[in-house]
């Protein structure tokens, strides 16, 4: 019989031994989480009728992975409200909506006419050097143009890693970006072509935003985390730290820092970079060293209650965003009382906005009450903030999102031979395979199945 030891009790770890027992029942499976909760980034505070998420806030569920998960374990999903289609981007100060569609394009201020023109003229363009790990940066200019890089392509590398598009993999990051120029030629061609395809099957086909509707649960992403954590029991074990991993005849033998000693067949370290590298020095020194070149910039979260109709602009959509060249001390805001209902009292509106990140990393690091001050002073300028929020709560994570620069895919293929050579030990977290939930989950349940068979 297996028995399959997994490092790390975040949503990768705890997802991973769901699968496994419900492949293979018969299996011994533990989760060890070094902390005392177990769900990594995700993390629900619940504190005077405010809901903040000190983490992911929810999954798009054009991805089933997630999703479906929650369903087996008898979750009801909350979509997001319509309001959170609405989102901004800062430009020359203001807060200008982005478009989602075609015609929404043509109209909006987020671009200039010469701008607008710009990105209809990469339908003209010939293929890129699709041989070359480009960046972000590089990929969006030559395509797009400097404008539409500076206003719609980095706020998105802003989002969703909190990174520096120079650096960002075009190629890692967004793959499938990639696979369109590869595939059409252009990414408005590709467009095009999809959407014609879409309608002859009577499906509605890709738009300008973001694909699928964000979703989460009542309570919170907690949710799912809780209901993962009931049904696997005694297999979750907090407060175990691991010191370090050693191969030990046919097995592995795991130690613990209290001194336990556990063996096990197959061992998963489902846990960030710097984990992973300690607990991997002495027995895979190959490992560690690809691993260690992949970085994690800080992202410091301020939650902020604040009263109704205290904001000029009354902030109901998703949020807004801050491109590198506007020079902002924030990255971006979420209104997540408009997102998602029930995240905040009544009479008041729930925010988060986000600090540091490979743009601004000592940001990050100031003490709350500078932190607070820096966001206040960006909301009266941006959204016409009157009055000092009534609730504030601010979480930090020294390690936020893994961050896939130029060569990360070699680094990615390197780990994998590298593994091939330490039979029964494995590596699933969001440093390698993608960095979303779905992402996470989908590839758990790869894995489990590999496991399985």
């Amino acid at each position: 019989m297996a028995r399959v030891i997994i490092a790390g009790g975040g949503l990768s770890g705890l997802s991973l031994a769901w699968f496994l027992k419900e492949l293979r029942a018969g299996w011994e499976v533990l989760v060890l989480e070094k902390e005392a909760r177990a769900g990594g980034k995700a993390w629900t505070i619940e504190e005077d009728g405010f809901v903040c998420e000190k983490g992911v806030n929810g999954v798009l569920d054009n991805k089933p992975s997630t999703l479906a998960l929650a369903a087996r374990l008898g979750l009801e999903p909350l979509r997001s409200n319509d309001a959170a289609r609405r989102r901004f981007v800062i430009k020359n100060g203001q807060l200008i909506q982005l478009p989602v569609s075609p015609a929404q394009f043509l109209s909006s201020k987020i671009l200039s006419l010469p701008g607008r023109l710009r990105v209809l003229a990469e339908a003209l363009l010939p293929k890129g050097d699709l041989s070359r790990d480009e960046s972000l940066a590089d990929f969006a200019r030559r395509r797009l143009g400097r404008e539409a890089f500076e206003y719609l392509i980095d706020p998105m590398a802003t989002g969703i890693y909190a990174g520096d598009p120079e650096k960002l993999s075009l190629r890692s990051c967004f793959p499938r970006i990639h696979e369109l120029e590869r595939d059409y030629g252009s990414l408005i061609r590709a467009m095009i072509r999809l959407r014609r395809e879409a309608r002859k099957r009577g499906k509605k086909g890709p738009g300008a935003g973001p694909g699928g509707v964000l979703t989460s649960f009542a309570t919170g992403m907690n949710e799912l985390v809780d209901a993962l954590v009931r049904a696997l029991g005694p297999a979750v074990r907090l407060n175990s730290s691991v010191a370090s991993i050693s191969k030990r005849n046919a097995g592995w033998r795991i130690s613990l820092k209290d001194g336990e000693e556990l063996d096990a067949s197959h061992v998963v370290l489902a846990c960030p970079v710097k984990a992973v590298s300690e607990v991997l020095k002495e027995t895979a020194p190959d490992i560690v060293e690809l691993a260690v070149q992949i970085n994690y910039p800080p992202v410091s979260i301020v939650c902020m209650g604040i009263r109704q109709g205290t904001t000029e602009n009354p902030m109901n959509g998703f949020g807004f965003l801050a491109p590198g060249n506007e020079r902002r001390s924030i990255l971006g805001a979420l209104w997540d009382s408009s997102i998602f209902p029930g995240r905040a009292p009544e009479g008041y509106q729930l925010t988060r906005t986000l600090v540091g990140g490979a743009r601004a990393p000592d940001l990050a690091g100031l003490p709350d009450a500078s932190l607070l001050d820096l966001v206040i002073k960006e909301f009266s300028e941006l959204v016409g903030l009157k009055r000092a929020p009534e609730f504030v709560k601010i979480f930090r994570w020294k390690e936020a999102i893994p961050q896939y620069e130029k060569g990360h895919q070699a680094l990615a293929s390197g780990i994998d031979s590298a593994l091939r050579s330490y039979p029964g030990l494995h590596i699933r977290c969001n440093w390698l395979g993608g960095i979303s939930l779905n992402d996470c989950v989908a590839n758990s349940e790869m894995l489990a199945r590999q496991l399985a068979s």
